[in-house]
């Protein structure tokens, strides 16, 4: 089901039980798959491929170049999952050379209005971006992440599985997970216990998250503080998943309580 108003390219590859509104453009490289529907006036070109019943509403402008002056034309692409949500005037961009030349966004999220995915970023699945949060380049969201609308996300910047960012903060910091991050320059303000527990996992579990966090923001030498707490927790898998991020090499200082400044 195609309106007679859209423009699609014969090179477009496009599924079963697409529907494709009026004022639609679809590219020549642009892969849409089975059940999408571009409701009105939707811009998707670029090497795109949007995956199965996904919906996205009027004035999204999908795949078009990279916003990164150092970009000159390189190829590239852009995956969108399963099952997302893509409503008004969002623009989601591809990668560059730069970023491994693909932004990469995973199945189940939801973009509210005037969201931005900048080039190069990979968002996890069953994610929340409210509106008007733009990411910059370079950013990693995991799994049911939800961000609140009016914040801005710093490039190169990681947010952790299951943290939750307040509206109207400004994310410099990298957040680990499971965690609560608000503030005009994010800080830590505890634990996302309602997140936690929507995912029915254990009490303990949760309280030994708690008491993991204090000890590891107990200083600012975070990493002192990690080999301190040694293998007191090695039996639960949410304190390894935190240990883990925290660890591993970036860009971007971890997100800390505001009276324990890095």
């Amino acid at each position: 089901m195609i309106h007679s108003s859209s423009v699609i390219s014969k090179k477009a590859k496009i599924g079963k039980n697409v529907k494709i509104g009026p004022f639609c453009y679809v590219g020549d490289y642009v892969e849409l798959h089975d059940d999408i529907e571009l409701i009105s006036n939707v811009h998707v070109e670029g090497n795109t491929t949007i995956g199965k019943e996904t919906k996205i509403f009027p004035f999204a402008s999908i795949g078009t170049s990279p916003q990164d002056l150092k970009y000159n034309n390189e190829p590239n692409s852009l995956v969108i999952g399963e099952k997302n949500i893509i409503r008004e005037y969002v623009t989601i961009n591809p990668g560059t050379i730069g970023g491994g030349g693909k932004t990469i966004i995973g199945n189940n999220c939801l973009f509210m209005i005037s969201s931005h995915v900048a080039h190069d970023c990979n968002v996890g699945n069953n994610v929340i971006i409210a509106n008007n949060v733009p990411l910059g380049g370079h950013v990693t969201i995991e799994d049911n992440v939800v961000i609140g609308g009016n914040s801005a996300v710093q490039q190169f910047t990681r947010i952790g599985r299951l943290a939750m960012i307040g509206g109207m903060t400004g994310v410099l910091k990298d957040v680990a997970p499971f965690s609560l991050s608000i503030g005009n320059r994010n800080y830590f303000q505890g634990l996302n216990l309602i997140g936690l527990r929507r995912k029915n996992y254990e009490n303990k579990k949760i309280m030994e998250v708690d008491k993991a966090y204090k000890a590891i923001f107990s200083s600012t030498n975070l990493h002192e503080n990690l080999s301190k707490i040694g293998n007191e927790f090695q039996e639960n898998e949410l304190v390894k998943e935190v240990i883990e991020f925290i660890s591993k090499d970036k860009k971007r200082p971890i997100c800390t309580p505001l009276d324990n400044k890095e």
